[in-house]
């Protein structure tokens, strides 16, 4: 069944080709974005911090980049912490001078701390809003001029729909509040940059997703026996980033409605555990 969907995704949306620039492209999602469409002809740009191999991540930008190629795509590895601007500016201008131009940004790189107030400290809360809220934001800016001249242009960012029910804000206020604001940069872009055609998306995974953060961070084993892979983030980005610009922007997409429109009925083969009952995400109410 998976090849099958795999294939009716292909038949639907001939993105074929085109310069994507992933921020966080080294592991995870970003990874698993960076090869779906490496497969479909795209030259990758993967800007992430992991140079050097880390005893408790998997990967490094130069280790994505050899598997970006070996799917079928170009890889650029790039050594960026989106904190800096003056790095995103040096990222987005190799990226240009080694492919020609921009045509998909995807801004995925983000940090996570679940803390109430009381609890957050203010390295932690600077750090979320420095990447998650800034680096995103200044990711945007310094693409956008080469988005202009773009193929079908998309900004896709990994940003929950702006869910105003306080459960969300209460839990983890500080984390909230940066996720949120990646999610407003996809408001506010979606309708400055309607007159050059550029879209601005947001995708949200319905069920948590079998990643680092998970692992390490969040609830270990048990929570990603629950989840599912990185794939199903992966396979609706594709759909999302095959559509018409002009007329697909401003949308807050979740991974398994975005599949469903394209034809997909069975998920199993998504599921880390197919017999675990699978955990929904954070912003997604019952």
């Amino acid at each position: 069944m998976n090849e099958q969907n795999s294939n009716n995704t292909a038949a639907t949306n001939p993105r074929k080709g085109g310069t994507v620039l992933i921020s966080g492209g080294s592991r995870g999602i970003g990874k698993a974005i960076a090869l779906k469409l490496a497969a479909a002809g795209c030259n990758v740009a993967i800007a992430a911090k992991t140079a050097e191999a880390h005893p408790k991540l998997e990967g490094t930008i130069y280790t994505a980049a050899e598997e970006i190629e070996a799917a079928g795509g170009k890889a650029l590895a790039l050594q960026c912490d989106i904190r800096h601007e003056d790095q995103i500016a040096a990222a987005v201008a190799k990226t240009v001078e080694t492919f020609g131009g921009i045509d998909m940004l995807v801004n995925n790189a983000s940090a996570i701390h679940l803390a109430p107030t009381t609890d957050m400290e203010a390295k932690r809360f600077d750090l979320m809003h420095s990447i998650n809220v800034r680096g995103t934001f200044l990711m945007c800016k310094h693409a956008i001029p080469y988005l202009k001249g773009g193929s079908n242009p998309h900004i896709l960012n990994l940003s929950p729909p702006l869910n105003l029910n306080p459960k969300w804000f209460g839990a983890h206020l500080a984390y909230t509040m940066s996720k949120y604001g990646m999610s407003m940069v996809v408001l506010g872009l979606a309708e400055e940059l309607k007159p050059f055609g550029i879209a601005a998306n947001a995708l949200w995974p319905q069920t948590t997703i079998a990643t680092a953060a998970v692992q390490n961070l969040l609830g270990g084993d048990f929570l990603i026996q629950k989840s599912r892979t990185p794939q199903i983030v992966a396979d609706a980005a594709f759909e999302i980033l095959s559509r018409p610009a002009a007329s697909c922007t401003g949308n807050f997409f979740i991974d398994e409605t975005v599949l469903q429109q394209a034809g997909t009925t069975d998920f199993s083969h998504y599921a880390v555990n197919p017999s675990e009952q699978l955990m929904q995400d954070i912003f997604i109410d019952e």
